[in-house]
């Protein structure tokens, strides 16, 4: 349930851009990287330690929620924590974190339109067979005549994220997130779907 949790957070608006750099499972057929690459590389890892970063934070705070009061208790606070965390990360880390789900539980999760692309062809890729662990997407785009790195990183649907995001959650967690998030999407999901991804932009 932690777990499930801790990866579970708001996305940017829709804005127009032209890539310049493809998904970061495509590398130049070259001897050496083009700069794109490069880019790419660096900023990949930056992102998935900021991800790291905010996914150690918010499961420390479940976990204490959970020992005091169960996955009611867990899902409170996830609705007043995991917002400030992700400021704090990304303010610290001097990017833009976010999460984003096409079943958003928050109405601040809900993806634009390239973020949405790139989750349905995260769908795509895992009905080919694809591992969802390491499921992930970057590229450098061009944006109002700047460049900004973009990365989106699949998030898995665990056994005991069905307590919170399945077909048959128990009445007090129904009840809880009714009134929580009363347009909540985000439910009927099975084991090993995607749930949605982190999203990390920079301004380059």
């Amino acid at each position: 349930m932690v777990l499930c949790f801790a990866i579970m957070v708001a996305a940017c608006g829709p804005d127009q851009s032209t890539p310049v750099a493809g998904p970061e499972s495509e590398t130049p057929a070259k001897d050496q990287p083009d700069s794109s690459a490069v880019i790419v590389s660096e900023e990949s890892s930056r992102a998935k330690a900021a991800i790291g970063t905010f996914a150690s934070a918010l499961q420390a705070e479940l976990k204490n929620a959970m020992q005091q009061g169960g996955p009611v208790n867990a899902i409170a606070v996830c609705n007043t924590t995991a917002m400030p965390i992700t400021a704090e990360v990304s303010t610290e880390q001097g990017l833009m974190l976010s999460r984003v789900s096409l079943k958003n539980r928050n109405p601040a999760n809900a993806p634009n339109d390239w973020q949405r692309e790139i989750l349905e062809s995260f769908e795509n890729r895992k009905a080919a067979g694809e591992e969802l662990a390491t499921m992930a997407w970057s590229e450098v785009a061009a944006v109002d005549g700047k460049q900004q790195f973009r990365f989106m990183k699949a998030i898995p649907t665990g056994a005991l994220c069905l307590q919170c995001h399945g077909s048959n959650m128990s009445t007090e967690v129904s009840a809880r997130l009714t009134g929580l998030y009363p347009g909540d999407k985000a439910t009927g999901y099975t084991e090993g779907d995607i749930r949605g991804a982190f999203v990390v932009t920079r301004d380059l």
